[in-house]
């Protein structure tokens, strides 16, 4: 379906063609309706299906129908809120691309640099505004933003507001929205607190949602470690060890846990940082920009990143720790194998993680190779007891992987054989 098919204004068409999109992705073709008919969004969608542009693209047809009948002086009818620096600059810069010939004006804001360019953008009147929670609020306090004539509200990557510990900061923000307007809502998971946030700030939503493509999976070549949690430290240390695994991003669960596993990996010689919410948006910036560059070996993170980090030769991932929500797992190891590279992702699954290897072999709907022969192995009874019961088949390579895990073939380091087990598999 081309996006003439979605009633797209002539100058909105005009920049998507310029920036070479001809086609709504799904999320664009389920959303821009919606919007477009002034009801109330909940969206289930990751980085990468198109969600901005499904959001920016009908905002702006929005407006700019609205400016032609407003002859008075610019308020800020839009507020897209959205939890860090990166996403803000992401989203500005679609707004930016879409919204070129319709003649209306937009500013970001986030914290962490002068608020001056801001404050003087903001004088000078916007039409749509892009903001990180905290610089928002302290803007409001000095009253350089008023939120009174705003019409559609987008609370953009939810479930990371609440990992970053943002909630707080984002009723309060919404506490100073017009009762009457249209919310749209996104989060790439909806855990139960995530709906319950839903709940009190959307009216009469229509839901749209975007399961994880399988392509994403499939291209990235993933291994399975049944390990015991004492050992999980000394096998992320051994596989470090692999001069081919150059650039790695290793998740936690928890801030507390990214510490710790930073703390032991630079104890033993490595170059790691961690990155979660509990660190300045500035030390977040620099871990991230040296990671970039190089500099450091290991980034550490708690899911954050997991939807903020966009490296083209991130070479491998490491699931620490599997995550509770199984969507996330998709996120994870969508970080790397970007741009048509290859990428592995390498899973530590303990005795305590049986439900979520359940649920994530559930939604991915194919097998992951078990790697064994490491040198931290789970005993047969404590795999027999972590093993799905409906997943216990395990069937072995014909010709077991000799490759180390920055091989492109392959995810497990020389000497430790593969085997496939997961739902249908080898029958």
């Amino acid at each position: 379906m081309p996006f003439e098919k979605l009633q797209i204004i002539e100058p909105i068409l005009r920049a998507l063609k310029t920036e070479g999109y001809t086609k709504p992705t799904p999320i664009q073709e389920q959303s821009i309706p919606v919007i477009l008919k002034h009801r109330d969004l909940l969206g289930c969608a990751q980085t990468g299906t198109g969600k901005t542009a499904a959001f920016a693209i009908p905002i702006l047809q929005i407006l700019h129908a609205e400016a032609a009948h407003d002859k008075g002086p610019k308020h800020i009818k839009s507020l897209i809120l959205t939890p860090t620096r990166e996403l803000a600059i992401q989203i500005a810069e679609s707004f930016t691309a879409y919204g070129r010939h319709t003649g209306l004006k937009h500013t970001v804001v986030f914290g962490g640099v002068s608020q001056h360019a801001q404050t003087e953008a903001l004088k000078k009147g916007v039409d749509i505004l892009i903001a990180t929670p905290g610089r928002l609020l302290d803007l409001m306090n000095q009253r350089f933003v008023h939120l009174q004539h705003i019409k559609i509200f987008v609370l953009d990557e939810a479930d990371r507001m609440l990992d970053m510990g943002f909630i707080n900061d984002v009723k309060r923000v919404i506490a100073k929205l017009p009762t009457k307007r249209q919310t749209l809502f996104f989060s790439a998971t909806m855990a139960p607190e995530i709906l319950k946030l839903a709940n009190t700030i959307l009216f009469e939503p229509v839901e749209v949602a975007v399961t994880p493509q399988s392509t994403t999976v499939d291209a990235i070549k993933q291994s399975l470690y049944y390990v015991a949690k004492s050992d999980k430290k000394d096998l992320l240390i051994h596989l470090l060890k692999d001069k081919s695994m150059d650039r790695a991003l290793v998740f936690t669960r928890t801030k507390h846990g990214a510490d710790k596993v930073t703390k032991e990996l630079v104890k033993v010689g490595f170059k790691a940082l961690a990155i979660h919410g509990n660190k300045s948006q500035n030390a977040r910036q620099n871990a991230l920009k040296d990671f970039k560059a190089g500099n450091t070996q290991v980034l550490v993170a708690t899911d954050i990143a997991a939807r903020g980090i966009d490296i083209d030769e991130l070479s491998h991932v490491v699931n620490y720790e599997l995550p509770n929500v199984p969507e996330t797992y998709v996120h994870r190891i969508g970080r790397t194998g970007r741009a048509g590279a290859s990428g592995i992702a390498i899973s530590f699954c303990d005795a305590e993680e049986k439900g979520e290897l359940k649920d994530i072999l559930k939604l991915i709907g194919k097998p992951i190779p078990v790697v064994e022969g490491h040198p931290y192995p789970m005993s047969q009874a404590e795999i027999a007891m972590t093993v799905p019961k409906k997943d216990n088949r395990s069937f072995s390579h014909k010709k077991p992987s000799s490759h180390s895990p920055g091989h492109k073939s392959a995810g497990a380091p020389k000497g430790e054989k593969k085997k496939f087990w997961g739902k249908k598999f080898g029958s």
